[in-house]
């Protein structure tokens, strides 16, 4: 059961969560680099996009940034992250995540000695090289953000604009892991992991894309859990209601922290999904399998809103037809 939770408290604490307003600039950008361009099957909107290689393959290309108050915190574990991130973006649309190339902006050797230790770390544990680059060694801030490269098949992919009216929402996280002590809204269940306990979760969304077993899907990144779901939900057009008392935690209690925190967090590893109900059992079944938690928290609707619910109580979070979170709508087809 979820202690002290109340959806009114929860709506609020990630409409004014700064993993969600940094989103707000998004549809600025891309109204203002958006070109047409005929292999381009997807772009903006999704995590990678998506660039036809020939009849039955596609190349994914993605690019992330990490917060200079992580550089600041903890070198190593921001250049951990930078990996990170950028094998979720390839992995959450059911592709191999095949090279990267990073651009590091340091104040410091010291600072440039442990991202490039994170980096290397978290690339040879999940087997993705890091094959080159650009080095600015005298800057006045210390930054590092990180390209990467992904292969799948045509009809493999998992898009995020493609959620439908009635499907389920799944929600799989990892569980087993830390608050990580240089971030409180770090979930880290994966630098105590083997190589081979991360890369069989990685390799499950491959499955479940060639299977064709969801119909939508992202990676859990800095918006958290609900703030997620609310940007697949944009680039979609759809709604959705949640029940908070369905969404994977670990014992909060034991951890000291509120549920809002929980939602607010960024998982080492962790995807929403969306999902038909003949589906639902066996996709969840899939992510137990690797270590990971699933469970159905919710259901797409029409209404282009997304709310919460626990015991009765019932909150919206965001009017994604009004504001949006990306400030992007799917009725101007910006993702296609």
């Amino acid at each position: 059961m979820v202690r002290d939770c109340s959806t009114d408290t929860v709506a609020k604490a990630v409409r004014e969560y700064e993993g969600v307003t940094r989103k707000h600039d998004i549809g600025g950008m891309i109204k203002a680099l958006r070109i047409e361009a005929p292999d381009v099957i997807a772009s903006f909107g999704e995590d990678a996009a998506v660039i036809r290689h020939n009849t039955d393959d596609a190349l994914l290309l993605a690019a992330d940034g990490i917060w200079s108050r992580l550089m600041e915190a903890d070198p190593f574990w921001a250049g951990y992250c930078a990996v990170l991130v950028n094998v979720h973006d390839i992995a959450a649309m059911g592709a191999k995540p095949v090279a990267m190339v990073d651009i590091l902006s340091v104040t410091s050797e010291r600072i440039r000695t442990e991202v490039t230790r994170g980096m290397v770390t978290a690339s040879a544990q999940f087997g993705v090289p890091i094959v080159g680059g650009h080095l600015h060694p005298d800057t006045p801030y210390s930054v590092v953000d990180v390209a990467i490269l992904g292969t799948a098949r045509m009809d493999q992919l998992i898009f995020s604009h493609t959620a439908e009216e009635g499907d389920a929402v799944i929600a799989a996280i990892d569980l087993d892991g830390r608050i990580h002590p240089s971030c409180c809204l770090n979930w880290d269940s994966v630098t105590m992991k083997s190589s081979a306990e991360v890369r069989a979760q990685i390799e499950l969304m491959q499955h479940l894309g060639a299977e064709r077993l969801v119909t939508a899907g992202k990676d859990i990144s800095n918006p958290g859990i609900i703030g997620t779901l609310g940007m697949l939900l944009e680039v979609s057009g759809k709604g959705a209601v949640v029940d908070l008392e369905a969404i994977p935690r670990p014992d909060l209690a034991a951890l000291g922290i509120p549920f809002e925190q929980w939602v607010r967090m960024y998982p080492g590893m962790g995807f929403i999904l969306t999902v038909r109900d003949e589906h639902v059992a066996e996709v969840c079944r899939r992510f137990s399998s690797v270590g990971m938690a699933a469970a159905s928290i919710g259901r797409v609707d029409a209404s282009r809103n997304l709310t919460v619910t626990y015991h009765g109580e019932k909150t919206e979070v965001f009017d994604l037809d009004r504001d949006g979170i990306m400030r992007i709508f799917a009725d101007e087809d910006v993702c296609r």
